[in-house]
């Protein structure tokens, strides 16, 4: 399950990670809030503004922000763009300890975070890969997810309590301050054991990223699904937030909420980590059991009950989202990895300006619970996706001697791509070497010549 910590600069890595991402989650939970009950009267569509705004800029610039992570030195990148959150952090909570923060400003700020967070997810998300060999990325992905959803369970609850202790704009300076960990973590490694996975002199264009993802019908599958639970299924703030009201609570009940969303995720994060691979049937049942997890989450009846189904909620979407992740990274060229992650970050973050502000709405006008029930019915659509896909490409056939026993093939060679085979033609698990046209083999191929000058063997 842990093999990847072995690796020194993973292991750095994974701390620095840790601290970011605890501080990241505190600002978020502190951010919501503030547009919640400081900044509007509980207007739920407000934060659907704010969400949208904040990630509509990784769906706009998915082809330059791919194409950056690929063609830069990606340890460096990260460095800047955490440098930038850095500052704006410091920024507003400054603004809202001085009291002068409004509407707008905050609108502003969310979008200039979208903006810095669409050249650092790619960057990041790709990075991950650099630092272990090729047969333990999938597990490298895994943990990368565990340390994100540790942080969440940690991160939202510490927010709760310093918004009731100390105020919501000393959470946002304490987040500056976590910065510095990944920061740290990217200084401290050894640059000359990152991992090459692919020569220079790969497709360079915008385009070949989205090129590619249109020859992989698996991966077309994957980011509907994905498109569909990122836009109305992962609206958590929402949710947490009007759920919590709904029940009498306040910013250390929205914070532990988000809490227990975080104990399923991590759970399915670990058990991700020990799987040797990561599988198209488990984003499939993944999306399904968010689909019943939200609809046990609408007939909730107290907060206690509702919190228990935020548990497996957490599980079901970390086990989806972790797995379509790490099956992107491991089957995708190393060559356009970065354009690749790109758009499906661009998939899962920027469905949110869709629909966040429409489950915002709902959430306003119709109650909380008929969001959470839109939530449901999407993710059982998602699920539909993925199941028509596997029986209309023949991998789900009868088992050959039990009746009523059906198998799932996994193997079948995927679609192949037209780029040069020395590139990546051998990274698409179960794919086999893509062949050049007749017209484009090299002279001599097929034939062998007696060597003119052999030499001795060893």
């Amino acid at each position: 399950m842990f093999r990847s910590l072995s690796v020194y600069n993973y292991r750095v890595w994974f701390v620095g990670a840790l601290v970011s991402n605890i501080g990241a989650w505190m600002q978020a939970t502190a951010q919501n809030w503030v547009v919640l009950t400081e900044l509007t009267a509980n207007d739920a569509a407000a934060m659907g503004v704010t969400m949208a705004l904040q990630f509509a800029p990784p769906l706009l610039l998915v082809g330059v922000t791919g194409w950056v992570a690929d063609r830069f030195d990606r340890r460096k990148l990260i460095m800047c763009t955490q440098g930038a959150m850095l500052l704006l952090a410091v920024t507003i909570g400054i603004l809202l300890v001085t009291g002068v923060m409004t509407l707008p400003l905050m609108f502003v700020f969310a979008l200039a975070l979208g903006l810095i967070t669409a050249f650092d997810n790619p960057a990041r998300q790709a990075f991950v890969s650099d630092l272990v060999a090729r047969e333990n990325a999938s597990n490298a992905v895994a943990l990368n997810a565990a340390s994100f959803n540790t942080a969440r369970l940690i991160g939202p609850a510490v927010a709760g309590l310093m918004i009731v202790v100390v105020g919501t704009g000393w959470v946002f300076l304490v987040n500056a301050v976590t910065f510095l960990g990944m920061i740290a973590a990217l200084l401290l490694m050894r640059p000359h054991e990152l991992v090459v996975h692919h020569r220079r002199g790969g497709p360079a264009r915008l385009a070949d990223g989205f090129r590619y993802v249109a020859k992989r019908p698996d991966l077309v599958v994957i980011f509907a699904m994905v498109f569909l639970l990122g836009a109305f299924g992962m609206n958590f703030p929402i949710f947490a937030s009007t759920m919590a009201l709904e029940f009498g609570r306040g910013a250390d009940g929205f914070g532990l909420l988000s809490s227990f969303v975080a104990i399923g995720s991590l759970a399915g994060a670990l058990l991700a980590a020990r799987r040797d691979r990561a599988r198209m049937r488990v984003v499939i049942l993944g999306a399904g059991g968010f689909a019943v997890a939200s609809g046990l989450s609408v007939v909730a009846p107290s907060y206690e009950t509702y919190a228990a189904t935020l548990v497996l909620t957490g599980f079901c979407v970390v086990t989806m989202l972790t797995t379509a992740n790490g099956y992107v990274q491991t089957t995708t060229d190393p060559a356009l990895r970065g354009r690749v992650l790109a758009l499906y970050m661009a998939i899962l973050l920027g469905g949110t300006p869709v629909g966040a502000p429409i489950v915002g709405a709902v959430a306003e006008e119709l109650g909380p619970r008929v969001a959470i029930g839109l939530a449901a019915v999407v993710a059982f659509i998602a699920c539909g996706v993925g199941v028509t896909w596997t029986l209309a490409s023949g991998r789900l056939h009868r088992h050959e001697t039990k009746r009523f026993r059906l198998t799932l093939d996994e193997t079948r060679p995927l679609a192949t791509v037209p780029v040069e085979p020395e590139d990546f033609s051998d990274e698409i698990a179960g794919t086999t070497p893509i062949p050049l046209p007749p017209t484009e083999r090299p002279r001599g191929a097929g034939r062998t010549r007696p060597d003119p000058h052999p030499r001795p063997s060893a």
